[in-house]
């Protein structure tokens, strides 16, 4: 008798058509997985295997546009989902109602967004971490039937935190393996990924939410490890480490089952290769294994990069990980392919969607000190003060690793590419009314906005450009680097940031940019709401202790007051 171990989690809706969806599940045995919806809706899928486990990826068909239904899950014909006991309302599947004829008022889209979630073990009543944000919107939405639920939920990376696991966890590998010895307290393959998802995902409001409101989901560094891909010579060295190779293979196996798939549309699902082979074969392991490895070794032989449409609102959810060029004369945040395919998805058709979102785990605007410090860092370690094997290059490589000097800024060519792209996307007389950079990491929120100057070639966007930044959902940040943020975007900080980029001989940035909100500590949530060419934004955060925690509303904003 199959039972169910993980999920349902509901990944995609389709927007175009509003009438098909996909769930993920995890059984403990081979199975058939059947989702059967009030309205009449269904679809069924056998397992595929990985490394002991079973998964299937369910495409539901049949959907009506604009309603909303229940569903369940059953496994070999029984009934495996909901859960007998739960007192959580049913999960439901929503589709969105027809385009609106001419003149009639579009419904809103609402977009949730956040990164970085360590998950500690349901229950624990002393959470080191605080109260968890999406937790709360989990409890918010399951008792308050008037709840206004998104219709996405954007994780934006540090789903799971490979490098840095919760005491339970720790015991879980203490019983597989000695821990005196690398990698130590840290996961070392995929059975021990599965122990974070399960600590992740198993959370019984954290599951229901996630089995109601599709999630579109991207790594970051703790998926792997801190600082992944930071620099050519880090990975050089973790490359000759005995136990690297087996954890980024494992990765990257576990995040193509646990996430990537889910971020698919069925078309391209039926078009994937891989995932056909995996399904068809008896087990999957070695097929996704050999995927895995070939792109550890070349990161372009995978795409983990996606694009979702929501009506007018279109989302692309960049790589900003594995994508990476290394190289000091040619680093660059994304490869040519993968800059290649973000332009012309942001370019293609234009006057077709109003608002157009830019995930990426790493912000693109930092506090102007932070910006400046980077961009100095990444001069030094390029040789521009006594050469790349200089003093200075070598202090520059440790100092890029000891504090994490990694973002869009450290990356100078690509920042400039983006800040155009960004711009050109925003102008002529069918911009959107908005482009907001979606992004996480840095462990707390702001409001940035770009300034172009007046002789920028092409003139300043139409469009409004954000850098909405929101972290963590769970997790914390030592005081000390709070008051280091905040100074970051004083004049102190900016006139700091100038005598680096003098020293290091950076020029100056293609954009200006001001904070207009912020900055905001804690554990929290933006939802963006787009309706037409109006988009808004809330800042929520979760505030109390264990059962006690609510959602307070920190911030509520017009960001096209003149649209």
């Amino acid at each position: 008798m199959a039972r169910l171990r993980l999920g349902p989690l509901l990944r995609y809706i389709d927007w175009e058509s509003a009438s098909s969806a996909t769930v993920w599940i995890e059984a403990d045995r081979p199975c058939t997985v059947e989702v059967r919806c009030e309205d009449g809706a269904s679809g069924s899928s056998p397992t595929f295997a990985v490394v002991g486990h079973h998964y299937a990826l369910v495409v539901v068909t049949g959907l009506t546009p604009g309603t909303t239904t229940a569903y369940e899950v059953l496994l070999g014909g029984r009934r495996v989902w909901p859960l007998d006991d739960s007192r959580l309302p049913a999960s439901t599947i929503t589709t969105p109602p027809p385009p609106p004829v001419s003149g009639e008022t579009p419904e809103p889209v609402r977009i949730a967004f956040g990164s970085c979630r360590w998950a500690a073990p349901p229950g624990d009543d002393h959470d080191p971490a605080g109260s968890d944000a999406l937790d709360t919107l989990a409890a918010r939405l399951a008792t308050d039937p008037d709840a206004v639920r998104p219709d996405a939920l954007l994780l934006l990376g540090d789903q799971v935190y490979a490098d840095e696991v919760s005491r339970a966890t720790r015991h879980r590998l203490a019983t597989r393996r000695d821990l005196t010895e690398p990698p130590g307290a840290e996961v070392a393959d995929y059975e021990e990924y599965t122990f974070l998802y399960d600590e992740s995902w198993r959370d019984p409001q954290v599951r229901w939410l996630l089995s109601t409101v599709p999630s579109c989901m991207i790594f970051d560094d703790h998926d792997v490890i801190d600082d992944w891909n930071t620099s050519a010579a880090w990975l050089a060295e973790i490359r000759a480490t005995p136990w690297w190779n087996e954890r980024i293979v494992s990765g990257l196996m576990s995040y193509w089952v646990y996430q990537h798939l889910g971020n698919l549309s069925p078309a391209a699902l039926a078009a994937d290769p891989l995932y056909a082979a995996v399904r068809a074969a008896p087990d999957g392991t070695e097929l996704l294994r050999e995927f895995a490895a070939g792109t550890a070794a070349d990161p372009s032989r995978a795409r983990w990069s996606y694009r979702r449409v929501f009506g007018r609102v279109r989302l692309l959810m960049v790589d900003t990980r594995a994508a990476r060029v290394l190289d000091e004369e040619q680093r660059a945040m994304l490869s040519a392919e993968e800059a290649r395919w973000m332009r012309e998805e942001a370019l293609a058709g234009p006057g077709s969607y109003d608002h157009l979102l830019i995930g990426t785990s790493l912000p693109w605007l930092l506090p102007p000190l932070i910006h400046e410090a980077e961009t100095w860092n990444a001069a030094l370690c390029r040789g521009e003060r006594g050469g790349p094997d200089g003093r200075w290059a070598r202090f520059g490589e440790k100092l890029r690793r000891g504090s994490d000097l990694e973002h869009w800024a450290a990356f100078p060519d690509s920042f400039r590419r983006l800040a155009e792209l960004l711009r050109e996307a925003g102008s002529g007389p069918d911009a959107p009314a908005t482009v907001c950079v979606l992004s996480g990491d840095v462990h707390h929120a702001y409001i940035a906005e770009p300034e172009w100057p007046a002789s920028a070639p092409g003139g300043a966007p139409a469009a409004r450009i954000l850098q909405l930044t929101c972290s963590p959902l769970h997790n914390a940040i030592p005081r000390p680097l709070r008051a280091a943020f905040r100074f970051g975007w004083s004049r102190a900080g900016r006139r700091l940031g100038g005598l680096l980029a003098r020293h290091g001989r950076t020029g100056t940035p293609p954009v200006r940019w001001q904070k207009t909100g912020g900055p905001w500590f804690g554990n929290q949530l933006m939802i963006l709401t787009l309706r037409g060419r109006k988009a808004a934004l809330t800042l929520v955060q979760a505030k109390g202790e264990s059962r006690d925690t609510q959602l307070e509303t920190v911030l509520e904003r017009n960001l096209t007051p003149d649209e």
